[in-house]
């Protein structure tokens, strides 16, 4: 898959396929679109080519004060992507001024400079200045034959329809079972292991702190989690903590800390990937360091079986 950073960084090709959007999450209603898009491309001939924004579009355009945590950061969406057969992947950054650029605008440069003859899009896409290139008002522009638009229904997943938004609400819910459901794979962030404040060594459950990499990626719901972390090569089994530790702290600061089975090696500045296997309980308060160290026997028990 080639990769590039702008439009018009693009070079013109005959017989184009496109398909647009910010494909947050990569999920499985977006494997629908990227699959009709390679079928289609193959077809003709032609080239697979998605169009994707950077910054998240929501992130551009918020009110202030507002969050929009997101499901892939665009090094992730690149990974996923490079998995689905596409042939072309084009970063637009996504800014205010690009928002307002009409949507004919946009189309009547997809054809003329990319080639695109062809565009595959989701029924609840939309795009360009208010949101007004939908599956619709493409498919009037074009009846004059110079480009066929495709429109891919919704998945439908235990009687929903897939979104990006519905992900966001089941993780931050710690419905792990449903976002993976939805996302068709396990959900997971990738971050740096910082020094802690000692805490789990000294009552003998090590954990190794991990912080982010990228700020806004979403973050489940504070609590236990059965997961799996992948250090290089090694991928390792574990049970996470997700919270403010009300039972020995002020509850100001949020922390994700891993007990990591089986494992003791030093990885300070290590790189890792935490992927979320399941819910086991949401954090709190207990009320003697006693009753804290029962559950955490029960939680571990059940993250190892």
């Amino acid at each position: 898959m080639k990769i590039y950073q702008s439009l018009r960084d693009v070079p013109r090709r005959e017989r184009t396929v496109a398909t647009i959007g910010t494909f947050d999450g990569i999920h499985r209603g977006h494997h629908l679109i990227i699959d009709a898009l390679t079928a289609q491309a193959g077809k003709t001939d032609g080239r697979a080519l998605v169009i994707t924004f950077h910054p998240h579009p929501q992130e551009v355009l918020r009110r202030t004060g507002d969050s929009v945590p997101i499901l892939t950061t665009i090094e992730e969406r690149i990974a996923e992507l490079e998995k689905l057969d596409v042939d072309a992947l084009a970063i637009v950054r996504f800014t205010p001024e690009f928002a307002a650029i009409p949507w004919r605008d946009f189309c009547d440069m997809l054809i003329r400079e990319i080639g695109v003859g062809h565009i595959v899009m989701g029924h609840d896409h939309a795009f360009g200045k208010n949101r007004e290139g939908n599956a619709a008002s493409l498919r009037k522009y074009g009846e004059d034959g110079e480009m066929e638009i495709t429109e891919i229904g919704p998945l439908i997943v235990r009687d929903e329809a897939v979104s990006s938004t519905k992900i966001r609400r089941a993780l931050l819910g710690g419905d792990i079972v449903r976002a993976t459901e939805f996302l068709g794979r396990n959900y997971a962030f990738t971050g740096t292991v910082i020094r802690g404040d000692g805490r789990g060594r000294s009552l003998g459950i090590p954990t190794a702190n991990i912080r982010p990499l990228d700020e806004t990626k979403l973050i489940p719901a504070n609590g236990v989690y059965c997961v799996r972390l992948i250090i290089g090569d090694r991928r390792c089994s574990g049970m996470a903590n997700i919270g403010v530790r009300p039972t020995f702290t002020d509850g100001t600061e949020r922390t994700i800390e891993v007990n990591i089975f089986d494992f003791d090696q030093d990885i300070y500045d290590a790189t890792v990937t935490v992927e979320f296997l399941k819910f086991v309980r949401s954090e709190r308060k207990f009320g003697s360091g006693a009753e804290f160290m029962q559950q955490l026997e029960l939680d571990h028990a059940t993250c190892r079986e």
